[in-house]
């Protein structure tokens, strides 16, 4: 018999009928089968060992099926109970269904049949659980975010910090952060470790999205509501339903759609585009942006109204350049999650490789700190990885101009169009970089177009 064979008690008083049961159960050499004759010697074997299924016959020498069903349900609730009863019992049989029973069975001339199928039905029911069980377990401790956020620096501290103040409430919360910084790791960590934890998470950035489909993707439309609308579509607020929205670059809306969203979050409904009934949502807002929503408010770039109406706890995520050594904690990290992905033997970092990480800015965060190490393990030859291992995708602005003799007007020149170039020419992003007014940079352009 197999260790994990699947564990079947049988209760009769009818010998011949005990038999029967008994041997219809053991046809299926992954069943341990037990059978006894009355409720006390069953009612001692559950207590010692409780079993997955238990068929209950209603009439019992020494108690009767609904005694007996309320002590097996107290002492082994897990243990689903099939009544096997007589066909003038059915409605005896249906009042123990409310008291706990899984099923029941009429001894007619196909109990075999249906007793195989209802024990086939609860080992997949079970057997389903468990994977559920086991699913939820992996998303906790995958989002357990003091071993999943990776670092002890201070300002890392900073934000487990009020990650930990986000999980205990429902309040609105808004992530700010550099590209490549991690929000949306941080989005997971806050809903997976709060009590919605069991409900969708649900991430969109609205940044990707183009401008004519963003009403569609969040509130989604029904059919025939535009060209191309071939069946109905339900949106985002939807699907997080019980859960959590995260609505990624925030502050790359157009302000139409920060108006219906505004409408959203006030009224807590939504009206699928075309169609005309009101749906209310139940889902918590996380937003999250590389810009500064304020100066974007301030600006008249952002609704001041939803920006109130999402305000809530701020977490600030500092550019992994802020981190300190945390850079090399994650560098370790990436390099053993690869070569364990790719059946690699583990590699180290040397001093020079250590010296190299330390002394970049990392433009692109984690991102591309990620990046830069799974290169370096294919590049290393050896057990180690070196600094002449290490590739940037980005030279070090220092660097580059440090072998020219260059006027002090023409180093700036070079700074500043190395930063627009890195950073997508966002000329606000650069001047909040370089701690200059945007107003200095476009001057610079302008004398650097009529320089030519």
């Amino acid at each position: 018999m197999s260790e994990n064979a699947f564990s079947i008690y049988v209760v009769e008083d009818d010998e011949w009928y005990r038999k029967l049961l008994v041997y219809t159960l053991e046809l299926n050499p992954d069943f341990a089968v037990k059978a006894f004759e009355d409720g006390e010697s069953l009612l001692a074997a559950v207590k010692a060992d409780p079993p997955q299924v238990l068929t209950l016959d209603y009439r019992l020498p020494d108690t009767n099926g609904e005694e007996l069903l309320k002590k097996i349900v107290t002492v082994s609730p897990h243990t689903k109970v099939i009544v096997i009863s007589e066909q003038s019992e059915i409605e005896t049989a249906v009042n123990l269904l409310k008291l706990g029973a899984y099923d029941y069975i009429a001894k007619t001339k196909d109990i075999k049949e249906r007793l195989h199928n209802i024990i086939k039905h609860i080992r997949e029911k079970s057997s389903l659980e468990e994977r559920i069980e086991v699913l939820q377990t992996e998303v906790t401790e995958k989002y357990d975010f003091q071993k999943t956020i990776i670092g002890n620096s201070e300002p890392l501290k900073k934000v487990f910090n009020l990650i930990q103040k986000a999980t205990i409430t429902n309040i609105s919360v808004i992530i700010n952060g550099e590209t490549g910084t991690g929000k949306e790791v941080v989005a997971k960590a806050v809903h997976y470790n709060s009590d919605r934890s069991d409900k969708p998470f649900v991430a969109v950035n609205m940044s990707a999205i183009p401008k004519e489909l963003a009403e569609s993707e969040l509130f989604g439309h029904e059919k025939g509501a535009f060209t191309g609308a071939a069946s109905r579509h339900i949106g985002k607020f939807e699907q997080a339903e019980g859960g959590t929205l995260f609505l990624d670059e925030m502050g790359e809306m157009d302000k139409t759609l920060q108006a219906k969203i505004l409408r959203a979050l006030q009224e807590k409904e939504i009206v699928r585009v075309g169609g005309k009934d009101t749906i209310k949502i139940n889902c918590r807002i996380i937003a999250a942006t590389h810009r500064d929503l304020l100066s974007e408010v301030k600006e008249g770039n952002f609704r001041e109204d939803l920006y109130f109406r999402l305000f809530g706890l701020t977490i600030n995520l500092p550019p992994l350049r802020e981190r300190g050594k945390d850079i090399l904690l994650l560098a370790n990290h990436f390099i053993k999650a690869f070569c364990e992905e790719n059946n690699l033997p583990n590699k180290k970092l040397d001093k020079t490789a250590n010296k190299k990480l330390m002394g970049y800015a990392f433009p692109g965060n984690i991102r591309e700190l990620k990046s830069v190490v799974e290169l370096s393990v294919v590049m290393s030859d050896s057990e180690t990885i070196a600094a002449d291992d290490i590739a940037f995708g980005t030279k070090d602005v220092v660097a580059e101009f440090s072998g020219e003799e260059l006027t002090l007007k023409e180093y700036n020149q070079r700074i500043v169009k190395h930063y627009l170039k890195t950073y997508d020419d966002d000329i606000k992003l650069v001047a909040q970089k370089l701690d200059i007014g945007q107003s200095t940079i476009y001057r610079m352009l302008k004398e650097m177009d009529s320089e030519g």
